[in-house]
């Protein structure tokens, strides 16, 4: 049976985005359905996400956060991280979540195929019996 897909990706880094974004499309199969919307910045990717609970059989997360002198680096990634969590939980449906924390870009660009990750564990979870 064909699973509906969204991919709600953070495009502030556009480089590491377009990495994230190649690397888990290779994973998910092909006869699906995967729809791509493109948000500012990581904290835009929970609300998109519930927006569209309903009409998607699964999510992929991705994004970059890279650490800043200031502690916005923090806040933004236990927040997203979060909401990501709770509307997984709450809908019982899976969410992969392919947003980097990195310290610079070097670390970034060093993890762009992270999202082959997350969609792994996504078909993991719909797989699950």
């Amino acid at each position: 049976m064909k699973k509906k897909y969204l991919i709600v990706i953070a495009n502030y880094y556009k480089d590491i985005s377009k990495g994230l974004l190649d690397s888990s499309k290779k994973i998910l199969p092909k006869n699906n359905i995967i729809k791509i919307i493109t948000v500012p910045g990581v904290f835009e990717i929970p609300v998109t996400i519930s927006k569209n609970i309903k009409k998607f059989d699964a999510f992929i997360a991705l994004g970059c956060v890279i650490k800043g002198e200031t502690p916005h680096f923090n806040f933004i990634s236990q927040a997203s991280t979060n909401a990501i969590m709770q509307l997984s939980i709450h809908y019982q449906k899976p969410i992969g979540n392919g947003i980097i924390t990195c310290l610079n870009m070097k670390q970034a660009i060093a993890r762009k195929k992270k999202g082959s990750e997350a969609a792994l564990a996504v078909l993991s979870v719909l797989n699950q019996k």
